[in-house]
């Protein structure tokens, strides 16, 4: 099944979203290679594909798990969570409709 899981930063989350940026990224190719993973990014903090030192305002992955707990488990050991760069982590279950 396909579960959603929505992050939200900390403020001023910029210096630790770098630090742990590169072994978050290599998390997502992994469930990209496996071909689990159907979409994955950030929120810009502001209005704007480039948002600079204003940073990112959260995160969204939509990616196939066995079940809820795998896909809570998955997001508990994301690196952006060991950083603390995320205030917040909700993971629910999506359903794809479109397109």
């Amino acid at each position: 099944m396909l579960y959603a899981i929505l992050s939200e930063d900390i403020k001023d989350s910029l210096e630790k979203r770098k630090s742990a940026r590169p072994d978050h990224v290599a998390r997502l190719e992994t469930l990209r290679d496996e071909g689990r993973l159907v979409l994955a990014g950030p929120h810009p903090a502001i209005d704007a594909d480039d948002p600079g030192e204003a940073g990112m305002s959260g995160s969204l992955v939509v990616a196939e798990f066995a079940s809820l707990d795998e896909a809570q488990a998955w997001a508990d050991a994301d690196p952006y969570v060991i950083a603390g760069v995320y205030a917040r982590v909700s993971v629910k279950p999506f359903k794809k409709v479109l397109p």
